[in-house]
């Protein structure tokens, strides 16, 4: 091998090597403090505006993505007797209408939607070896699909009090012995700030959260 050859062989080990302990210290460090996850939704408190009444619908001009106020008056329901007005439960922008004038509607009946977008936050699934390196008030940085080029600021708010999987329709557990055991995950809601127009309830994101 000629001088030049080995000198460029022992250059791009050299590389390699130095790559590889850049990647494990940043693995080291990411693992030590943080808690990550990319099994994360945007979420926010949903309402629903329902029917007060079998009858028809009038008045109703509602569409999605207009902001609304609590007890606002956004149409009436006629029906055999009197007629009723539909209101808003709490503060929020419609996401969804279900209903439209001069239809026939009944009572308790969805007519529409509604989330507080000034108060969305994030729910994360959290592996159950983890949560002891977490609590209430640990800072956390929040990456959403829908605006990947904004790192929004958060904080633990609630870490749920039982496993996703609680609630779910699990098959009875058999007596033969191949049993195999999954981690579990448990719900972790996170506060954010700094929210954009950009972040939708139901988008993707990824959470970083400082260990305590």
């Amino acid at each position: 091998m000629s001088r030049g050859r080995l000198l460029m062989t022992n250059i791009v080990a050299f590389i390699v090597v130095l790559a590889l302990i850049a990647g494990g210290a940043y693995y080291y460090v990411q693992n030590n403090n943080y808690v990550t996850t990319d099994n994360a939704k945007v979420s926010g408190d949903l309402h629903t505006i329902t029917a007060p009444a079998d009858g028809k619908l009038s008045g109703f001009n509602l569409e999605e993505g207009k902001k609304v106020a609590k007890d606002d008056e956004l149409g009436k329901v006629s029906g055999a007797e009197k007629s009723m007005s539909v209101k808003t439960p709490a503060d929020g922008t419609i996401i969804k209408k279900q209903a439209s004038n001069d239809q026939m509607v009944q009572a308790g009946q969805t007519l529409a939607s509604e989330v507080n977008m000034d108060s969305l936050y994030v729910l994360a699934n959290i592996k159950e070896d983890e949560l002891n390196d977490i609590e209430e008030g640990d800072q956390v940085d929040v990456t959403v699909d829908g605006d990947d080029d904004t790192t929004l600021e958060g904080s633990v708010e609630k870490i749920g009090y039982a496993t996703n999987s609680l609630f779910s329709l699990m098959p009875k557990s058999n007596d033969d012995g191949n049993y195999t055991k999954v981690t579990q995950t448990v719900p972790v809601k996170i506060s954010i700030t700094n929210s954009s127009n950009k972040v939708l309830p139901g988008m993707n994101a990824e959470v970083k959260i400082s260990k305590n």
